[in-house]
């Protein structure tokens, strides 16, 4: 049974009210707190017990698997190891992410390892979203791992959404992209106070036809500070593009390093990099139309986010 907590943490992290119809898995302190499967979606735990495997079938198509975390317990560190194997030709959406209540002074964090095995011409949707609440003083810590394994002419598109309350996290995303298969994904963190981030991204164009496009969107206030790094390696005729932007405010710190390596002659590789402030003159007409400072700086960034 959820608990009001766990209604909460699960609306802010999936948008889910209560237990979502269709195939779930919810996982809470560690522990399995719900699990429904369906005809074309199959959910199981892993040998060891510290995961899950979700099989979906070859041909599925509009249907979505949710498979959320909740913490709640004061100075657990959960790790938990999850396998996606996509079958042929399916199209479906994955709902994943954590959501941290911290509720005293002992620090609580979860690290996701995620494996995907995309087959050929499947079609996949991944939202991850972290967040933390709660008015305890622990320290809150989320630490994902994404690998992604493509064959041809699949495709995955990965939303990852980290906007509030989480004091330190260490993102790993590795991708090696098969023929024809095409890789997106957009990044959207904010920090603040003490707050660091770190996105480490190591994407392979392994075969001819194969794209990639990474995008990174930051907003650092306080005295936080976020790192992102892609290396995007091409080994065959494709194309690949990294856009970065990130907004500092206060005495926010970022550090930016798109790098290109294009092992093979006809591939195709662009970045764009930007870092600043909010533009003053975006400030002004906002609150020329009545805003106030505040919400002036809040429709931008939300904007800028989105």
């Amino acid at each position: 049974m959820l608990d009001a907590t766990d209604k909460l943490v699960l609306k802010e992290v999936a948008g889910l009210e209560d237990i979502p119809k269709g195939a779930y898995n919810i996982r809470k302190n560690g522990k399995l707190l719900g699990r429904e499967v369906s005809a074309n979606i199959n959910i199981e735990s892993n040998e060891k017990g510290d995961g899950i495997i979700i099989d979906i079938k070859p041909g599925t198509k509009n249907e979505s698997v949710h498979i959320p975390v909740i913490l709640s317990q004061a100075g657990l560190h959960d790790v938990v190891y999850n396998t996606f194997i996509v079958g042929e030709n399916a199209d479906v959406t994955i709902i994943a992410g954590c959501g941290i209540h911290c509720g005293g002074k002992e620090s609580e964090g979860h690290s996701g390892i995620h494996e995907f095995k995309i087959k050929a011409g499947a079609k996949v949707k991944y939202v991850e979203k972290h967040i933390a609440l709660g008015k305890g003083t622990g320290r809150r810590i989320l630490n994902p791992t994404t690998k992604v394994f493509m064959e041809k002419n699949s495709q995955i598109e990965m939303e990852l959404t980290q906007l509030g309350g989480v004091d330190e996290a260490r993102r790993v995303n590795d991708a090696v992209v098969g023929e024809g298969a095409t890789l997106i994904i957009t990044e959207r963190v904010m920090t603040d106070g003490d707050q660091i981030a770190d996105s480490k991204n190591e994407i392979e164009l392994a075969g001819t036809g194969s794209k990639a496009n990474i995008v990174a969107r930051s907003v650092i206030k306080g005295n936080s500070s976020q790192d992102f790094f892609v290396n995007l390696t091409a080994k065959a005729k494709c194309y690949g593009h990294i856009e970065c932007d990130a907004i500092i405010m206060d005495n926010g710190i970022n550090q930016t390093v798109p790098a290109l390596r294009a092992l093979h002659p006809d591939a195709e590789l662009t970045h764009e990099a930007s870092i600043g402030k909010i533009a003053n003159d975006q400030l002004m007409k906002l609150m020329s139309l009545g805003l106030d400072y505040d919400a002036a700086v809040n429709r931008i960034i939300q904007g800028f986010l989105r």
